[in-house]
């Protein structure tokens, strides 16, 4: 891998003692700390992370700015703030090293484009003096139908897991059509990651859709290895502990090379375009 190589998109859960989820949560993960992401991260040989807010920990960012502590300089964060957050929380948040805030609608089950359209239009004025960015996880439905009508949206957009595109969608799409409009504008960034979550997605279809986005616009295009890779065992109650999937290490990294083929693009999505916009 390129020297300054990032994954643009990993969690860290905390011991439960130290670390209390929140009682609403939809699931729950096992711990997974910074350790053990140093250790995936050396596997890859990646050297660089950004530590998204999972959902289970709702708007208590603690876990997430000890994690960026302990990283030193290798991570930034992705937090999930209370909309009542004042501007001191957002400043602190900056200097700990987060550069933006996450919508999270699709692990809470929302998918109301209005929703979308009102949260973006109260945060973007407040984000856009932090040079902040707003990643969005949800439908891709729901995102398709939200960027009608954010014309003026002052900050850029991030869409998890390859903007959760269904395998099969036909160029014709018009919501598809729309987001690479987007897309070729600069206006958004699209994180080719977690393949396993699109709807009916296998390797062939990912591999597509990674392809069609970096034709789109390789200046907004981030990878990610979704790690740890969390999951919702069927069956369990969201307060029993889930199991993570099983993510073999060398597939990820076959992974990398068959989206991000040749030197020069390898390059510029794991080292140029996170650097941009996470100001490593």
């Amino acid at each position: 891998m390129p020297r300054g190589a990032c994954d643009c998109h990993v969690h860290v859960v905390g011991a439960a003692g130290r670390y209390p989820m929140d009682p609403d949560r939809p699931y729950t993960p096992a711990p997974a700390g910074v350790q053990d992401l140093r250790a995936h991260l050396a596997r890859l040989s990646l050297e660089r992370a950004v530590i998204v807010q999972p959902s289970v920990y709702g708007t208590d960012n603690r876990c997430l700015l000890d994690a960026l502590r302990e990283m030193d300089g290798a991570a930034r964060g992705i937090a999930v703030v209370a909309d009542d957050a004042d501007d001191r929380t957002l400043e602190r948040l900056a200097a700990a090293g987060v550069a933006g805030v996450r919508l999270n609608l699709e692990s809470t089950g929302r998918g109301d484009p209005d929703a979308v359209r009102g949260s973006l239009a109260k945060w973007s004025p407040r984000l856009a003096g932090l040079d902040w960015h707003v990643q969005i996880y949800a439908s891709f439905q729901t995102m398709a139908a939200a960027l009608d009508g954010l014309d003026a949206l002052r900050v850029p957009l991030v869409l998890d897991h390859f903007a959760m595109v269904p395998a099969g969608t036909p160029a014709g799409d018009a919501g598809l059509a729309r987001l690479l409009a987007w897309l070729r504008d600069g206006r958004l960034y699209v994180k080719l990651s977690g393949a396993y979550r699109l709807p009916g997605a296998a390797g062939h279809a990912a591999r597509e859709l990674a392809g069609m986005f970096i034709a789109a616009n390789p200046d907004r295009i981030l990878w990610a290895s979704d790690w740890p890779h969390t999951n919702r065992d069927p069956g369990k109650e969201r307060t029993q502990v889930s199991a993570y999937r099983r993510v073999d290490p060398a597939g990820l990294f076959a992974e990398i090379h068959d989206w991000l083929p040749g030197e020069a693009l390898l390059r510029k999505v794991l080292v140029d375009n996170p650097a941009a916009l996470y100001r490593f």
